[in-house]
């Protein structure tokens, strides 16, 4: 008995020595792979927001899953009765009862809704559905779908013809204007528009559209962006003008005055050719609105709203009152309404010349000319409506999902909305406020959406270490699960990495996040930021023939004249299904005069279409010009063998691309 216990205890004895041990180990290899993810940044050994939060699917991604409304655009009945509310994330339109503040109903419609406009009665509403490329038709009364209506890819903004017979359609993904006649139900016409349009507005006197642009028209390298607004005349339903702004872009929303002799615009005017560094100067990125006259020869200036020592970044929508007097203006990256008296706007506009017009797009000082006042509101301000009096401003706080009202007497809010999504901040909510949020840089002045609309990219090249050399075009933050390592040279080896310390260090100029801000924003960016559907893909997954044939040379081995193909210049060695990338680094032939002497990460190529320009710096305007121009000595994989169609199918097939990651679910 006594040998038996004696025995457990020296078992019990060694047993805990060893856990102790392995537990000793465990932590000490923890401790060093969070210092490997991070960079060396200090954070908390804690396996669960990294390997937890950011799943998607199975049990964690559905048990960690909030269903968030996420209001976008608003639409006011004509009696000021309801409000209509697009709710991106809930795939609806909420009718909100303004008297009672609260939702009557909730109507389901396509994927990711964008906007919303009502007819002139105020019986059928229209939605647009961004990721289902279509247009629910609605009545309201019976809130019920009535019909669906096929436009482009990627509708966004709306805007119904005086008459109320022509929709017409921004599609942000295929770069073009849908035209519906709603008596018959069908698209009539369609124009080619900007890049990624997403605001239409019809002028007072019905005879004119404007469309925007989000993104900067292709440009020769290292030049400033140039935006467009798209000019449409509503009678012959024709592009009749295509108005530049230059040093713009983030063209978000349009509004007419009421007598139709001024349009004002939403902008961005980055910096992108000047260090990254002087952002410590108050200048990398300042905001404001273009001012365009209404006719064909009408001039066009760019008014800041920023301020000496503080921006108010990305301006996202622009209203103004029924007796055109103010303006209102959501700076969703600074969480505050701007408004700014139109009558002062109009008389500088007027009276200067053109050499004044030119300084007035970087006077920061001129915005106590005619801003009024600012009006903080919840996070992420973005539509905004008012009502037929102009008594009253709606505003949708997309990350409070509730919709604040504004007396526009008093610009001040005086009550709020809550429009019942969840009642708490989840940490991937948490992210997705401070990807959207500009108060971690210097002087507010961009966020993390500025260069990411849409988790996206804007299509820019950016000197961000301030020597001017290492010049790094922005690349997509979609899908980025299982792509690592990040940045062109594969220095950043997680996502920790990306926007932990190298990101203020370069960026922001401030201080890291937190370690708790920071699980968060990783959350984020892996488990919600995804593409959209891939237009070029078929529903069935099925390739056309151009993509059969462009599959074959992109996984081909041997040469048109039956030379063998080393395996490390196969375009399917360096970029695999199912990311089409093997997450190493190559050289490929395309380092710059600017770059250092490195290698590069070789990029995934999912949904490559929409992320021109292309290479590291963005010197390549189009997948061609890849092989065309800067491959010449086949580094970049064999092809300059290739023929001109063969060419155009391996391009067919590149921009077919579609990662089917482990986490999509049915």
């Amino acid at each position: 008995m006594k040998n038996r216990k004696r025995l457990f205890i020296i078992a019990g004895t060694l047993s805990l020595i060893i856990f102790l041990v392995v537990l000793g180990v465990g932590h000490r290899w923890s401790s060093k792979h969070v210092y490997y993810i991070t960079g060396g940044q200090p954070h908390p050994v804690d396996c669960i927001p990294c390997h937890v939060n950011t799943q998607r699917s199975g049990f964690a991604g559905r048990f960690l899953k909030k269903h968030y409304l996420s209001p976008l655009n608003i639409a006011v009945s004509p009696d000021g009765r309801q409000l209509y509310v697009i709710a991106q994330e809930g795939n609806a339109l909420l009718v909100v009862a303004t008297a009672e503040r609260k939702v009557i109903s909730k109507i389901g419609v396509g994927e990711r809704p964008h906007s919303v406009v009502l007819s002139r009665n105020g019986e059928i509403g229209y939605v647009s559905n961004q990721w289902s490329n279509t247009v629910s038709v609605i009545h309201l009364s019976d809130q019920r779908i009535i019909d669906t209506l096929n436009v482009g890819s990627g509708p966004s903004g709306l805007s119904l013809g005086p008459k109320g017979i022509f929709l017409y359609v921004a599609n942000s993904y295929s770069n073009d204007i849908s035209i519906l006649n709603l008596e018959s139900g069908h698209e009539i016409k369609r124009l080619a528009a900007g890049r990624n349009p997403c605001s239409v507005q019809f002028s007072p006197d019905g005879k004119t559209v404007y469309v925007t642009n989000l993104l900067s028209n292709p440009a020769p390298f290292r030049t400033s962006p140039v935006s467009e607004v798209t000019v449409i005349d509503a009678i012959s339903q024709q592009v009749v003008q295509r108005k530049n702004l230059s040093s713009a872009h983030l063209l978000e929303n349009v509004v007419f005055t009421p007598t139709g002799d001024l349009a004002f615009v939403t902008l961005a005017r980055p910096k992108n050719l000047i260090p990254a560094t002087q952002i410590e100067r108050g200048w990398m990125m300042t905001y404001g609105v273009g001012v365009i006259e209404q006719n064909k020869e009408g001039k066009a200036a760019q008014f800041l709203l920023d301020e000496p020592n503080m921006s108010f970044a990305d301006p996202y929508d622009i209203v103004i009152t029924p007796d055109g007097k103010l303006a209102f203006v959501t700076q969703a990256g600074a969480d505050y309404v701007t408004v700014f008296d139109v009558e002062a706007v109009r008389t500088l506009f007027s009276e200067a010349t053109p050499a004044n017009l030119a300084t007035y797009a970087n006077d920061l000082d001129l915005s106590s000319r005619y801003v009024i006042k600012r009006i903080p509101t919840g996070p992420n301000p973005k539509g905004l409506a008012v009502s037929t009096d102009g008594k009253r401003l709606y505003v949708a706080e997309r990350l409070a999902d509730r919709i604040a009202v504004i007396d526009t007497e008093i610009m001040e809010i005086v009550e709020t909305i809550d429009l019942g999504g969840p009642g708490e901040e989840s940490m991937v909510r948490r992210g997705r406020r401070l990807f959207n949020s500009a108060e971690n840089t210097f002087q507010g002045q961009f966020s993390c959406s500025t260069c990411h609309p849409d988790g996206h990219e804007d299509g820019l090249t950016y000197d961000l270490t301030g020597t001017g050399r290492n010049l790094a075009n922005v690349q997509t933050l979609r899908d980025l699960s299982g792509t690592s390592p990040f940045k062109w040279n594969g220095k950043n080896v997680s996502i920790y990495m990306q926007c932990g310390m190298r990101f203020s260090k370069f960026l922001t100029r401030t201080e890291s996040y937190s370690s708790e801000d920071l699980d968060a924003l990783v959350a984020f960016i892996k488990r919600d930021l995804s593409h959209p559907p891939n237009r070029y893909r078929n529903a069935s997954g099925e390739l056309t023939p151009a993509q059969l044939r462009g599959k074959a040379i992109f996984e081909r081995t041997q040469t048109n004249d039956g030379r063998s193909i080393p395996s490390k210049d196969r375009c399917n060695t360096c970029h695999p299904p199912p990311y089409f990338t093997n997450r190493q680094k190559s050289d490929v032939g395309t380092l710059a005069a600017t770059d250092s002497p490195v290698v590069f990460d070789s990029p995934k190529l999912s949904n490559i279409y929409e992320s021109a320009p292309y290479l590291h710096d963005g010197r390549a305007a189009t997948l061609e010009e890849i092989w065309t121009k800067f491959n010449p000595e086949d580094k970049h994989g064999i092809a300059n063998d290739l023929t001109k169609l063969q060419l155009n199918d391996m391009v067919e097939y590149l921009i077919s691309l579609e990662a089917e990651p482990s986490w999509k679910e049915e």
